[in-house]
C-alpha cells in the first residue's frame, strides 16, 4: 500500500499543491498602502483567477506562467481601509490596512538607532520615556526589515508591518519615528516607514551591481575588490576562526576575570556592508511596493573618501529613483552632524568634505534636499542623541518641497560672495535668510576668510541689511587677509556654530574654494565597530 502512494504521487497535479495563495512579508496584517497608486502581488497556481478586494476597490487578474501576480488599487484615498481579501482557490485576509504616503528610511547606524537608545532633547539623561508612552498614532505604521545580506537581488524583502503604539516604537528607528510622526500630524495623513538600515555600512552596499560594474571607478573600488573578498572567503573564515575568534575569547575570559565589561565579538569576513549586498537583500524587494519618498541617514563609513562619495551617493539616487520606476522620488538626505574634539584654527577635514558632498548632491538632483545637523552632534559620540529634531527637519523638507507648504525649511544657505579689497560680502538663498542672527547673542562664529596664499584665518562677520534684498547679508573681514579671495563656514569636525534664521535652523556648511589642501586624518573612515 505505501508503495502504491508513493507510486502515485507524482501523479498528483502539481497545482493541487501550489494552489494556495501566498503573499509577500509587505503585503501583510497592519500595511499601509501608498495612496493613489497601491501594488498587491503574490503567488498562485499558474493561470489561477485572483481576486483583490479593498474597501470598495476591487481588482482582478490572473497569474502568470511563473505563478507570479500584481494588481493595482489605483485611487485609493487616506485613512483605515479596514480588512482587504484575497481570493483564489483559496482566500486570504490580510487586516487592519491603512492608506497614506510611504517613505523608506535607509542608512546606517544614525537611522538605525532606536528610540529607546536616544535621550531626551532637553539636554537630560532620561530615554524618551514620555514620548514612548505617548506613541498613540494608529494611523502611523513601521515596517522593519530585519538585517540580511545577499550577494543576488533578493525577491522579497522580509521584515513586518508594525503599528504605532507604546508597545511597539520603543524598537522603531527614531529618526524615522519622528519624521513619520510630524508629517501625520502636520498633514493629516496616515504615514508608513518602511525602515531598511544596518550600522557601519558603506554607500556602495545600498547599491545595484549594474551601477557599480558600469562605472570604471566603482567596479575597481568596490565591484572587483568583492569578488576577491568572494574568491578568500575560505582562507579568511579559517583565519576568523583561528586567530580573530581565538584571540577574542582570550579578551572575553582576561575581561571577565578582571570584572571588566565583555569585548564585542569582531565581526567575520561575511559582514554585510560589501558592494551590493544590501541593495539585494533590503532595498531590491522593496521596489515593487510604491511609495511617496526616501529619507536617507549615511556616510560616516565614507567619510575618508569623501570626494568619491559626490558621485556614489547620486548614483546610488538614481539607480533608486530607476528601480521604483519613480524619476523624480523624493530624497532627502541627512547632512553628517558635528563630531570629535573641536580645533582653534581653520582646518580641512575628511567630514568637512564629506558633508560638502552631501550637500552637492541635494543641490545637484532635483527632488532632493538636505536636513542639516551642524549643530546638534556630540563631540564623542558619533550617533547624537537628538534625533527628534533630525526627523522634524527632515519632515520640513519634506512638507516644503514635496508636499508644497510655504514655510521655512532651510537655514540660511550659500547663494553668493562679493569680495571688495579687504571685505567679502556673503549672501544667502532667498527665504533662508529671514531673522539672521547668533543663536546665543553673542559673537558669530566659524567663518574663514583666505587669499590667493590659501591660508585661512577666522574672520569677524557683522550681519548688515542688503541694498538688493529685503533679506540681510554678512560682511567678513579677518585680520592679515588685505585681499581675500575664498569663504568658508563650518569648514572642520566640530565646528561652533550659532548662525541661524527666524526658524532657529543652522547655517548650511559651505566654502567657496575647490582647494584640496592637507587633509587632516584625525576623521577619515569611523570605525564601523562603533556603528
Amino acid at each position: 500500500m505505501r508503495k502504491s502512494l508513493l507510486f502515485l504521487l507524482p501523479l498528483v497535479p502539481l497545482s493541487s499543491i501550489w494552489a494556495d495563495i501566498t503573499l509577500p512579508p509587505l503585503i501583510s496584517d497592519n500595511m499601509l498602502l501608498q495612496r493613489a497608486q497601491a501594488a498587491i502581488w503574490g503567488k498562485a497556481d499558474p493561470g489561477e483567477a485572483v481576486t483583490v478586494k479593498l474597501g470598495a476597490k476591487e481588482a482582478k487578474t490572473t497569474a502568470g506562467k511563473d505563478g507570479k501576480w500584481r494588481v493595482n488599487l489605483d485611487g485609493l484615498e487616506p485613512g483605515l481601509a479596514g480588512d482587504m481579501t484575497v481570493s483564489g482557490k483559496n482566500s486570504l485576509t490580510v487586516h487592519n490596512v491603512a492608506v497614506g504616503d510611504v517613505w523608506v528610511c535607509s542608512g546606517q547606524s544614525n537611522m538605525a538607532m532606536t528610540l529607546k537608545s536616544s535621550l531626551n532633547p532637553s539636554g537630560g539623561v532620561v530615554h524618551f520615556e514620555q514620548e514612548i508612552a505617548a506613541a498613540h498614532f494608529p494611523k502611523i505604521r513601521m515596517f522593519n526589515a530585519p538585517r540580511n545580506s545577499s550577494e543576488t537581488p533578493v525577491e522579497e524583502i522580509a521584515g513586518k508591518w508594525e503599528v504605532c503604539t507604546p508597545e511597539n516604537v520603543p524598537h522603531w528607528s527614531a529618526t524615522g519615528y519622528f519624521f513619520g510622526r510630524k508629517l501625520h500630524q502636520d498633514l493629516e495623513i496616515p504615514i508608513g516607514l518602511i525602515h531598511s538600515s544596518w550600522p557601519g555600512t558603506n554607500a556602495c552596499a545600498w547599491t545595484p551591481t549594474e551601477v557599480l560594474q558600469g562605472d570604471p571607478d566603482f567596479k575597481t573600488t568596490y565591484y572587483d575588490k568583492r569578488q576577491k573578498e568572494l574568491a578568500n572567503y575560505p582562507a579568511l573564515q579559517e583565519k576568523y576562526e583561528k586567530e580573530t575568534l581565538v584571540a577574542w575569547k582570550a579578551a572575553v575570559k582576561a575581561a571577565k576575570a578582571e570584572g571588566k565589561p565583555e569585548p564585542k565579538k569582531p565581526r567575520g569576513p561575511g559582514y554585510g556592508g560589501a558592494a551590493s549586498t544590501l541593495y539585494n537583500a533590503m532595498i531590491f524587494g522593496a521596489t515593487k511596493y510604491p511609495i511617496k519618498g526616501a529619507i536617507w541617514y549615511q556616510g560616516e563609513s565614507n567619510a575618508g573618501d569623501a570626494l568619491r562619495y559626490r558621485r556614489l551617493l547620486p548614483a546610488m539616487i538614481t539607480s533608486w529613483r530607476k528601480a521604483w520606476n519613480q524619476p523624480e522620488l523624493p530624497f532627502y538626505i541627512v547632512q553628517l552632524a558635528n563630531f570629535m574634539a573641536p580645533t582653534p584654527e581653520p582646518t580641512d577635514t575628511h567630514w568637512a568634505l564629506l558633508r560638502e558632498s552631501q550637500r552637492l548632491t541635494s543641490l545637484s538632483l532635483p527632488n532632493s534636499g538636505l536636513a542639516v545637523a551642524i549643530d546638534i552632534g556630540e563631540e564623542k559620540s558619533v550617533h547624537p542623541a537628538n534625533k527628534q529634531e533630525v526627523g522634524i527637519r527632515l519632515a520640513l523638507v519634506a512638507e516644503a518641497k514635496t508636499y508644497g507648504k510655504d514655510i521655512v525649511y532651510s537655514g540660511p544657505a550659500f547663494d553668493t560672495v562679493k569680495f571688495d579689497g579687504a571685505n567679502a560680502t556673503v549672501a544667502f538663498k532667498p527665504g533662508t535668510a529671514l531673522g539672521l542672527a547668533a543663536k546665543d547673542g553673542g559673537k558669530i562664529k566659524e567663518f574663514a576668510l583666505a587669499g590667493a596664499d590659501q591660508k585661512f584665518v577666522w574672520a569677524d562677520a557683522k550681519i548688515v541689511a542688503s541694498q538688493k534684498s529685503k533679506e540681510p547679508v554678512l560682511t567678513l573681514t579677518a585680520p592679515g587677509v588685505e585681499h581675500p579671495v575664498a569663504v568658508r563656514y563650518a569648514w572642520a569636525n566640530n565646528p561652533a556654530v550659532n548662525l541661524v534664521n527666524q526658524a532657529g535652523l543652522p547655517a548650511v556648511p559651505f566654502r567657496t574654494d575647490e582647494w584640496l589642501q592637507a587633509v587632516s586624518r584625525h576623521s577619515p573612515t569611523v570605525n564601523p565597530k562603533a556603528q
